[in-house]
C-alpha cells in the first residue's frame, strides 16, 4: 500500500516538473558566454554552444537567414531569462528561409549549433563583433498570451466615507473613492 501510494505521488509530481523542449535538450560540453567568445573568436571556432536570447531582426540572404539575438542567460529548462543581464549579441544562422513574421523581433529562441567564425556589423554608429552560430537545432518560444485588465470596482464601503479627515483603521485606503 505504501509504495503505491508513493508511485502514485512520483507520478503525479513529475507531471508538474518543467521539461526541456526535445529540440535544445542536448547540453553542450562547452558553453561558452558570448562576451568570452566575443574576447577571442578563433579560440572558440567550431565549439558548440547553447545559447538564447532576445530576437531584434531577421534578415533572409539568398541562402541561409541571419537572426541577430540580444542574449540572456538561460534557465534550466534552456529558456532565456529576460530578467537577466546580456552578455552581448549574436547572430544564429538558418540554412534557408525563415520567415520574420513567425520570428519576429521580441520573442525568445534558443539556439544549439557551432560557432562557425564572426562578423562585424554596425549597430548605429558602433562596429559591433557578432560570434556567428551555424543552428543545428533551435526552439522558439511561444509568446505570452496578453493579460486582460477588467474594470476594477471597489468595495461597496467606500461609496460613504465616516472618517473623512482621519486615519481609517477598518480598511487599508489603497484607490480613491469610486465616483461616476
Amino acid at each position: 500500500m505504501n509504495k503505491t501510494c508513493c508511485l502514485i505521488l512520483m507520478v503525479i509530481l513529475s507531471g508538474c516538473a518543467t521539461q526541456v523542449p526535445a529540440p535544445i535538450s542536448t547540453v553542450p560540453v562547452g558553453n561558452f558566454t558570448v562576451a568570452e567568445v566575443r574576447a577571442g573568436p578563433d579560440r572558440f571556432a567550431g565549439s558548440e554552444v547553447r545559447w538564447g536570447g532576445v530576437i531584434t531582426k531577421v534578415e533572409n540572404k539568398a541562402s541561409q537567414t541571419w537572426i541577430e539575438v540580444v542574449s540572456r542567460e538561460l534557465k534550466k529548462n534552456g529558456q532565456p531569462r529576460v530578467d537577466s543581464g546580456s552578455s552581448g549579441r549574436f547572430i544564429a544562422s538558418f540554412p534557408g528561409f525563415v520567415d520574420p513574421v513567425v520570428y519576429s523581433a521580441g520573442q525568445l529562441l534558443t539556439v544549439v549549433g557551432k560557432i562557425e567564425g564572426e562578423t562585424t556589423r554596425p549597430i548605429g554608429e558602433y562596429d559591433y563583433l557578432f560570434p556567428l552560430v551555424a543552428v543545428n537545432t533551435s526552439y522558439l518560444w511561444p509568446k505570452k498570451a496578453d493579460v486582460v485588465r477588467h474594470e476594477y470596482y471597489p468595495p461597496p464601503w467606500w461609496y460613504y466615507d465616516p472618517w473623512p479627515y482621519y486615519p481609517r483603521p477598518f480598511y487599508p485606503r489603497t484607490h480613491p473613492p469610486y465616483r461616476h
